[in-house]
């Protein structure tokens, strides 16, 4: 369904035009042929962020999910969300930044690689007008599937044939270690093949480090837990800045409201959650404005403070939210 154009500050984020969304997708199935795809967009000073609904999945909820939780009390969170309690809908946000003259894109999706219901990015950018081969640079946050798989098609053809890949140097380290592709643990051993099936060759791919600017706007950094190399971003333009938190959270009705909640994607749980409180804390305190990969389309919005814990308030359409 078409939308008209509105406005949107969310502390000098200043959404432009909404080009269609498609909340069905997040149904674990195949997007029936008449759906359109989800594309957001808003500024931030000078820099523009398109955030892309790659789709979603709904994973079945078990007592293993939430690592140090009990499964009833899982449930109680999501039903205080107004979610089912039998499974968990996951949903996948790559952004599109304008950013110094530059179509930046941060992580990748699935492209043609993922399961039913994903595959929206692509759709979403051939909606807004650009074609893939007009990528200038793709910034990947770690190398789970869902984030480096759309790199490359079915087929192995690069899918941003033009594009220069920036990868995080501990990332990068931890899963190319020789010992660990020749010889990777059990838990380990399909994301090791997604690594060296995706980056092993047919790519311009070139390393960073933390604490530094990836590119002019662009800061890495280290927020590692998740995977020993996971990265979030600082974005600045025109004064003002966006946190770009990428997993630090699965989704926020649970490890926002819980961030000692340990999710089951997490490979260094204590560190995951003593980083989780320090990005949370410092969104909340700061009142930066926050992008997640897997929070509910468009994926953005604040960090609220909320007794010991905190909350995510979704970005709003038309309004304020300094």
């Amino acid at each position: 369904m078409s939308m008209n154009r509105r406005t949107l500050m969310a502390g000098g984020v200043l959404a432009g035009p909404i080009l269609t969304s498609a909340p069905g997708l997040a149904g674990g199935g195949s997007a029936p042929a008449g759906d359109l795809p989800g594309v957001y967009r808003y500024r931030l000073g000078e820099a523009t962020v398109t955030a892309l609904h790659e789709g979603g999945v709904k994973r079945p909820l078990d007592a293993g999910f939430v690592r140090n939780a009990p499964l009833p009390e899982v449930q109680a969170a999501l039903r205080q969300a107004f979610l089912p309690t039998e499974t968990l809908p996951i949903t996948f946000t790559p952004l599109l930044l304008t950013l110094g003259g530059k179509r930046v894109l941060v992580d990748a999706g699935f492209a043609d690689q993922g399961p039913p219901g994903t595959g929206g990015a692509l759709r979403g950018l051939a909606l807004a007008g650009v074609d893939p081969g007009t990528i200038d640079v793709v910034v990947i946050s770690h190398f789970h599937p869902d984030h480096i798989l759309g790199l490359k098609r079915k087929d192995g053809s690069a899918t941003f044939p033009n594009a220069q890949v920036l990868v995080p140097e501990p990332e990068w380290r931890f899963w190319t270690e020789d010992g660990r592709v020749a010889n990777p643990p059990e838990a380990l051993k399909a994301n090791v093949g997604a690594v060296q099936k995706t980056l092993s060759s047919g790519l311009k791919v070139e390393r960073y480090g933390w604490d530094k600017e990836v590119l002019p706007g662009l800061t890495a950094l280290g927020t590692p837990g998740h995977t020993p190399g996971h990265t979030s971003f600082r974005l600045e333009s025109g004064g003002r800045r966006l946190l770009i938190a990428s997993d630090i959270t699965n989704h926020p009705a649970l490890f926002v409201r819980h961030p000692d909640w340990s999710a089951l994607f997490d490979m260094d749980a204590d560190q995951a959650r003593a980083t989780r409180h320090r990005m949370l804390a410092l969104a909340a305190d700061e009142r930066l404005p926050v992008a997640f990969y897997h929070a509910p389309f468009p994926a953005a919005g604040h960090i609220a403070r909320s007794g010991g814990s905190y909350e995510f308030v979704p970005l709003q359409w038309g309004l304020d939210l300094a």
